[in-house]
């Protein structure tokens, strides 16, 4: 019998290219906070898609998720 653990199994997704784990079925904004990304001031492509602002807090991670994530850099 294999031995029981505490952590849930991890996926696999990437994240401006680089291979990240996360628990399966983390919704986004979760994973935001994690990778300690403010949400105002990023803009998110989900596996080739625009992402809307409206649909993160539905969007959970699932295995194979391609994330590229941009943040906005203010100057002048």
């Amino acid at each position: 019998m294999l031995p029981v653990t505490d952590f849930p199994p991890e996926i696999v997704i990437q994240l401006n290219g680089q291979i990240v784990n996360c628990p399966p079925q983390q919704p986004l904004p979760d994973f935001l906070a994690q990778q300690q990304l403010n949400p105002r001031l990023i803009a998110i492509e989900y596996n080739g898609e625009i992402l809307h602002r409206q649909y993160w807090a539905t969007t959970q991670l699932a295995a194979g998720d391609r994330l590229e994530i941009v943040t906005i850099v203010g100057g002048g």
